[in-house]
């Protein structure tokens, strides 16, 4: 009896947002927004990239090099490592961006006129962070070979350097872009057909209709939260099929993993929109509120710049925004083939903001409803 009635209720709640012009806006296309960059947060700079060392060669040159590296601020040496294996799990954890391989004969080629091969390997899940740390080091090794021929009275180029990217093999920006979009078209919809809900209802003075009713508080807000869940799992299902038809983007790990991930994600997408539909009074205040959401949660998300480079005080507050958290998980299955045992520290932060924000909306529906 009490799920026809919340089922009844989802029914009326889909048909007026497909009656409605305002709501079928939101839908179909959403406002553009005029973002309000973060000064701190939206920096395109990458200062300190961290950076692995491997190093086979204990000769002269070597070590100049690593000490040049050592000293430049635009890389930090977090590892050394002494063994092949331990090159994947440093790139794999995100514990580096770029783990240089210096050979063993690095010294003896150079010493000898020849020329002398270095390896990169980078973490190309950002291809753009990826290709502006290249470039740092591609500078410092064009340096460093002018040094060293100018110290023997020679020309020409000496070191040369070989690179491979790990992920995203192309360095295609849109390989990490595209599956980002996922997660934020997921979020703008969602939110804003949750958060005009309960607005809307009062706009048009239905409101006190629905408190009339046999349903009980949770179970209208159950009812207000089942549209948004099925309208999100649609856009995301849309989005992704086109992310892998149109722009040929690999979908290497389980689907099991990133819906599971969707529908947690939604979960607290929909806490947070009904939160604002409870303390809100007109749709206009619902999209305001809603916005004033969606700006710094992009911002704070990881979804264009990297979370590492913002000041640690706002590197915690990222820790609140479930888009940080879903971004990892579709990036992941995406781009690193990551099952589910890999992204367990991506769900259950989802989950409890989940509850949390749920359990506050209920709060709110309640106290706002008397």
């Amino acid at each position: 009896m009490y799920f026809r009635q919340i089922f009844a209720l989802a029914i009326k709640e889909f048909l007026v947002l497909l009656r409605d012009k305002r709501s079928r806006f939101v839908i179909i296309g959403p406002p553009i927004m005029q973002l309000l960059v973060f000064g701190f947060a939206a920096s395109y700079d990458l200062n300190d990239v961290p950076v692995a060392i491997y190093n086979e060669d204990r000769g002269g040159a070597a070590r100049e090099l690593v000490s040049r590296i050592e000293g430049s601020p635009n890389f930090q040496v977090v590892a050394t490592i002494d063994r092949d294996s331990e090159v994947a799990p440093l790139i794999d954890n995100r514990e580096v961006l770029l783990v240089l391989h210096i050979g063993q004969h690095f010294s003896a080629n150079l010493r000898q006129g020849e020329s002398a091969q270095l390896q990169t390997i980078l973490d190309g899940r950002n291809s753009n962070t990826a290709m502006i740390a290249m470039n740092y080091l591609r500078t410092m090794l064009l340096d460093y070979n002018r040094n060293w021929l100018t110290s023997r009275g020679e020309g020409g180029s000496l070191v040369t350097l070989h690179t491979r990217a790990w992920y995203n093999e192309n360095l295609q920006s849109r390989w990490f872009i595209v599956p980002g979009i996922v997660g934020l078209l997921t979020l703008v919809v969602t939110l804003l057909v949750t958060a005009l809900s309960v607005a809307r209802e009062r706009e048009a003075g239905t409101f006190d209709q629905l408190l009339v009713t046999p349903l009980r508080p949770v179970e209208i807000l159950i009812g207000k939260a089942i549209p948004g869940i099925i309208i999100g799992l649609l856009e995301a299902t849309l989005i992704i099929i086109l992310m892998v038809i149109f722009f040929d983007i690999p979908l290497r790990g389980s689907l099991g993993a990133l819906y599971l991930g969707i529908v947690l994600f939604l979960l607290s997408a929909v806490g947070i929109g009904l939160m604002i539909s409870a303390i809100t009074v007109t749709q206009q205040q619902a999209v305001l509120g809603a916005f004033l959401f969606l700006v710094p949660a992009v911002i704070l998300s990881g979804f264009s710049t990297p979370i590492a480079n913002m000041p640690q005080v706002v590197q915690w507050l990222t820790y609140l925004d479930p888009l940080r958290y879903f971004l990892v998980i579709v990036r992941g299955v995406t781009l690193e083939g990551n099952s589910y045992a890999l992204l367990i520290n991506q769900y259950w932060p989802m989950a409890i903001i989940g509850v949390v924000t749920l359990s506050l909306a209920g709060w709110l529906f309640r106290h706002r409803m008397y």
